[in-house]
């Protein structure tokens, strides 16, 4: 393919810049306009990218204020890339001030154009927008540069990518981040009416009804209208050529019927003509419909003849016919033969439930609507489509069902009920489990141990939506006692069923602080999940491991957990499954540890994306602890709060036979978010309405303590901490908030004058702190100024006093001048390799996905920050930025 400048190719005519009519498309035209710092346009050959691209440039008045680069097939040098994105910006109003001039030399690589082109942007004042038309086309290196470009371009500028097909560029972390729009090729069909702006673009005078008939026959695809036009183009008869390619009378398009079909001898128009009930069909399939015997030769005599016949498979073995033919064939069928659709369907349904494709069973089935054997199938299918993960396809084959079938047939209520309590309302969930065990007389003896099995994993799953522990526990052992039974009808899910039954004890345990037992039910389960091939079951096992990591102080492995349940989720389409707002929340909460709210906050909002009153109440619960957790951090105490409260209101909701693990920790918060917010008589009251129990928790004293030493009470706040250090309640996060009662009793003991006591003390805080970085409660309970600059000259611990020194500062005082950087002497030379992990540190990036940009571990990126502190004379991620920034090394930060 030639350069093109958005060139798009249809019936022969070559498209490009300035010769084709405009289409108005408000709807799409926004959707590029809005706020989105991505936007990617993505469809195959002629679905119409350009051609959009071009009509919102024009309609929308911003012919100079886009900058628009192509790829081109032979032209894989970065260089050459990079220099037609500078010529394309210099000719824009903003980038003609603003970027320099490029003059193409040997020396010049992509990166380092990358990094000229942000430092000419940095300043930029309005809105500019960079399209890059046929990104498929870019070299895995110069994809890497536009990304890089893309993480840390200023907000200003946009960007627009239009690609035949995805490409690896990074754009899933904008998508979670809300920062993406996309315009999909289902989004660049035509409506009707602009299928009427093309005609009219292109001289042709048709009635509304012969718009609306191309419109429906071509289903908004832009080549196909644009092929209807072509033909149309100096036809004597329009409308009456129109009514023929719509296929109304038989005179559907001329290659079609006449070229296609009518050429087929009576055996292949057979195959035609019957498979075409079928979105996708193979040899074997073919000859049950058609009672032959060669299909398979057939379909592939056509799919080599282009006859409309695609293969799927590189064997070609399946097939599916184009569209366009498929609806062609299908009314020929209804016309000649309409008594045989039915049966069709049904013959369909059971080729498939016999091979194994329950889901296409299902879903033929229905179109026959023989709803028993519908439901039978899916009744049978259930089981191994929950324990896969395909709750949302469970859900669109149920909701096929008419309701009057869904409450009368037993096994079909069961399953409504599992998809109620999964994804509706839980009342509807108890209410369809009521109407199965009404009806369990009704099923079939041959099918009524299914319909037990059914009915417990649908009870369990409404017991843990509840958050009902003993419900939970019951329900999970009559899961096992089916496991364990001899009923061969699920005989080969025994240990899937194992592994969901032990998930679904083990949340409960984790409610409740029994996390050994927990422990060794999750670690079984997802050792079962892994043998038995059930990744959706590892997925879940192992996002509570995580959350039980976390619960016990175990970071490192918390972090590992939560990345596989990532991985996980990325890798099959469950990024938006509890499971994986259990793992972006313990990200984030890591983040929120270390202080890092910045670098927390798009995780945090991953997680709460996800957040509806569906959610398991304990998962909630947990999601607006660690925001509560991260308001505080940032000085947020009124929203920090608020958060806390809902936290405190879903545990409410718990019917545990213990206090649940996360209550204690946020009445804590609670307290201290009072106290900072110098409500001390509400949290007097607070602790005067507290249990006995409770009120003597670890990390409960920590915050009382916090109460006292606001009351200028410091012997008080003492005598609180004493039996924290040994107080073996505090559960999660014990570690950190032994290093707040360290700081509060290092405070309480400097404002009694025992400053050796108070250093001592402050030390054993920052000896637990050290390992991962964990200073939140040095934010949460800041230690007296005065102690901090003395402790700093003595401590073994510096670098970390001098981070939580700043960290302090910039809460009390407005960010500094860069010329107080300007004035550090200039630092060592860096290498090749801490200059390339210094361009990602301006990102959201970690250091594993910094290191998967960059082909190295995440060790070696640690190794490069830790260089980039000690030659920049840095402390911390941003202080490095802003560092590099002043001398140069980096572009300035956008406005």
């Amino acid at each position: 393919m030639a350069a093109r400048g958005a060139a798009d190719t249809t019936g022969g005519e070559s498209i490009g810049p300035g010769r084709e009519k405009l289409v108005m498309r408000p709807g799409l035209f926004g959707r590029l306009a809005a706020t989105a710092r991505v936007s990617v346009v993505s469809g195959s050959a002629g679905s119409g990218k350009s051609v959009l691209l071009r009509s919102w440039i024009g309609q929308t008045g911003l012919t100079g204020r886009v900058a628009w680069a192509a790829a081109r097939d032979d032209e894989r040098d970065p260089q050459g890339f990079w220099v037609s994105v500078f010529d394309a910006m210099r000719r824009t109003v903003a980038g003609s001030a603003l970027v320099r001039p490029l003059t193409p030399a040997p020396d010049l690589d992509g990166w380092t154009l990358v990094e000229r082109l942000l430092a000419d942007l940095a300043p930029l004042p309005d809105p500019l927008w960079l399209v890059v038309d046929d990104v498929h086309e870019l070299s895995a290196e110069a994809l890497r540069q536009l990304e890089l470009l893309v993480l840390r371009a200023p907000p200003e500028l946009r960007f627009v990518l239009s690609t035949r097909h995805d490409v690896r560029l990074g754009l899933h972390r904008l998508r979670l981040e809300g920062s993406l729009a996309e315009i999909r090729e289902r989004d660049l069909r035509f409506s009707r009416s602009e299928a009427g702006e093309l005609f009219k673009a292109a001289g042709l005078k048709l009635s509304a009804s012969t718009i609306t008939l191309l419109h429906q026959r071509t289903e908004g695809w832009v080549a196909g209208l644009r092929l209807a036009a072509l033909s149309l183009s100096g036809h004597p008869d329009p409308d009456g050529f129109a009514a023929g390619f719509s296929g109304s009378e038989r005179t559907v398009a001329e290659f079609l019927l006449v070229e296609v079909l009518e050429r087929q001898d009576a055996a292949v128009r057979r195959l035609l003509l019957r498979t075409s009930v079928l979105e996708r069909i193979n040899g074997e399939l073919a000859d049950v419909l058609t009672g032959g015997g060669e299909s398979e030769r057939i379909l592939q005599d056509l799919e080599r003849a282009n006859a409309f016949v695609v293969a799927l498979d590189a064997g070609r073995s399946w097939f599916r016919y184009h569209r366009m033919f498929a609806d062609l064939l299908q009314q020929e069928l209804r016309r000649e033969a309409p008594e045989e659709v039915a049966g069709l369907h049904s013959a369909c349904a059971g080729w498939f439930a016999e091979h194994g494709h329950a889901v296409e069973a299902v879903r033929h089935a229905q179109a026959a609507e023989d709803w028993a054997s519908a439901a039978a199938f899916l009744a049978d299918a259930w089981p191994s489509l929950y324990l896969d993960g395909r709750a949302v396809t469970i859900h669109e084959l149920l909701t096929a069902f008419p309701a009057e079938v869904r409450a009368a047939n037993a096994e079909l209520a069961i399953l409504v009920a599992a998809d109620e309590a999964a994804f509706g309302v839980i009342e509807t969930a108890e209410w369809y489990l009521g109407v199965a065990e009404r009806r369990a007389s009704s099923v079939a003896p041959d099918r009524r141990g299914q319909s037990r099995m059914l009915l417990s994993m649908a009870r369990l799953l409404a017991a843990r939506r509840r958050g009902d522990q003993e419900a939970v526990i019951v329900e999970a052992r009559r899961v096992q006692h089916v496991a364990e039974g001899p009923d061969p009808t699920h005989s080969g899910l025994s240990d899937d069923l194992r592994a969901f039954a032990s998930i679904s004890v083990a949340i409960t345990e984790d409610w409740t602080d029994r996390q050994a037992p927990a422990q060794q039910r999750l670690t079984r389960a997802v050792e079962l999940a892994r043998r038995t091939g059930r990744p959706y079951l590892e997925f879940s096992g192992l996002a509570y491991l995580a959350a039980l990591d976390v619960a016990r102080s175990r970071d490192a492995a918390a972090q590992a957990h939560a990345e596989q349940v990532i991985e996980l989720a990325r890798r099959h389409g469950w990024t938006d499954e509890p499971p994986a707002t259990i793992a972006y929340a313990i990200r984030g909460v890591a983040l929120v540890w270390r202080a890092r709210p910045e670098e927390a906050e798009p995780w945090l909002h991953l997680a709460e994306r996800s957040l509806t009153v569906e959610t398991e109440p304990s998962v909630g619960a947990g999601i607006h602890y660690i925001r509560g957790m991260l308001e505080l951090v940032r000085g947020r105490d009124a929203e920090a709060l608020a958060a806390l409260r809902a936290a405190e209101s879903l545990t409410a909701r718990l019917d545990l036979d213990g206090p649940y693990y996360l209550s204690a920790p946020t009445r804590a918060l609670l307290l201290h978010a009072l106290v900072r917010l110098g409500e001390i008589q509400r949290a007097e009251r607070m602790v005067e309405g507290l249990d006995k129990q409770e009120r003597a928790r670890g990390e409960v004293r920590v915050a009382v303590a916090a109460l006292k030493a606001a009351q200028d009470d410091p012997e008080g706040a003492i005598a609180e901490l004493a039996p924290v250090e040994d107080d073996d309640s505090v559960r999660y996060g014990r570690r950190t908030w032994r290093v707040a009662a360290f700081v509060l009793e290092a405070a309480a003991r400097d404002a009694l004058g025992d400053t050796a006591a108070a250093e001592r003390l402050l030390e054993r805080s920052l000896d637990l702190a050290e390992p991962d970085g964990a200073v939140w409660h040095f934010l949460l309970c800041p230690p007296p100024e005065q102690l901090l600059e003395r402790h700093a000259r003595r401590t073994a611990h510096a670098w970390l006093v001098a981070e939580i020194q700043s960290m302090l500062a910039a809460r009390r005082l407005p960010s500094p001048s860069s010329s107080c950087s300007a004035q550090l002497p200039a630092p060592d030379p860096l290498s090749d390799s801490e200059i390339r992990v210094l361009r990602y540190l301006p990102t959201n990036l970690t250091a594993r996905e910094i290191g998967g940009e960059l082909g190295v571990s995440p060790n070696t990126v640690r190794t490069h920050i830790r260089s980039l502190y000690t030659k920049l004379g840095t402390h911390s991620r941003s202080d490095t930025v802003a560092r590099a920034r002043s001398l140069g090394l980096l572009a300035p930060s956008a406005r």
